[in-house]
């Protein structure tokens, strides 16, 4: 029979921190790890075991996948104890919250980073630093957008851009582009994860209500401008609420998204 100390959580001296009890499985790959002790740092205390759990099967399945290695600026706006450590990448360099835009009260553990249809964050990532035939974006939302009818979620402007633009639930869908001026869309959508991958010069994917739509609009030479998620750095930003955003290479949209449903399903169950 256990005893009421073993029963109890408790910091194991081989969990990374984690409060531990003695059944639950720990996280164990190693970029993970990385990953969540900078959360930890950030936060001033690690994430229970379930959240790291969930996180290190993030992990995992991206890379048993193969999306792993697209990620290029990548985001879990969820799961952290803090807007700090939400804001801890997965890949690549710190994002930017802009003018401090974004608030404590504006985040929740379990739903990610709500817009107010003002702030913004720059990715830190230009978007014409992954190739012109070979990108994607991407946004997990949480709760749609309710404000203007025309909201941006994930991209840049200028010439050659690639973007997102949330539809309010009037208007009830998403506009892609993808290294284009021409807008494509008009998807149903309205949460769960959206997003564009192009790996042709012809032609590119783009991802919404679990459905998958090939477009044949051409790409052109991308701007060289920072990718903001919220907005485009310019045009109004959305107030949906999103719990994740990757930015990189061209990868399949659909393993992505149950990679990151997953996730945030974890989480959500974890805490």
């Amino acid at each position: 029979m256990a005893t009421l100390a073993q029963k109890l959580p408790y910091t194991h001296p081989f969990a990374g921190g984690f409060p531990y009890r003695g059944s639950q499985r720990l996280p164990s790959d190693p970029d993970a790890l990385t990953y969540l002790a900078a959360v930890a740092a950030a936060d001033g205390a690690p994430v229970e075991v379930g959240v790291a759990v969930a996180v290190d099967d993030f992990f995992r399945v991206t890379k048993a996948s193969g999306v792993f290695d697209a990620l290029k600026a990548c985001c879990i706006l969820a799961g952290a104890r803090t807007l700090a450590g939400a804001l801890v990448p997965v890949v690549g360099t710190s994002p930017t919250n802009v003018a401090d835009g974004f608030v404590e009260g504006d985040f929740s553990r379990t739903a990610g980073l709500a817009g107010d249809g003002t702030s913004k964050i720059d990715s830190g990532r230009a978007n014409d630093a992954d190739p012109q035939n070979d990108q994607h974006v991407a946004i997990y939302a949480t709760s749609a957008a309710t404000n203007n009818t025309y909201s941006t979620g994930v991209g840049t402007t200028g010439n050659g851009v690639t973007n997102l633009v949330l539809l309010s639930t009037g208007g009830g869908g998403v506009y892609t582009r993808s290294r284009s001026n021409t807008d494509n869309g008009g998807l149903a959508f309205t949460t769960g994860l959206a997003g564009v991958s192009r790996d042709s010069s012809a032609s590119y994917n783009s991802y919404a209500n679990g459905l998958t739509n090939n477009t044949g609009t051409a790409s052109q030479t991308p701007v060289g401008d920072n990718i903001f998620i919220f907005n485009t750095g310019a045009s109004t930003p959305t107030n949906a609420t999103l719990a994740f955003y990757s930015i990189g290479t061209s990868l399949s949209l659909e393993d992505l998204d149950t990679a990151v449903t997953n996730l945030i399903t974890a989480i959500g169950e974890a805490l």
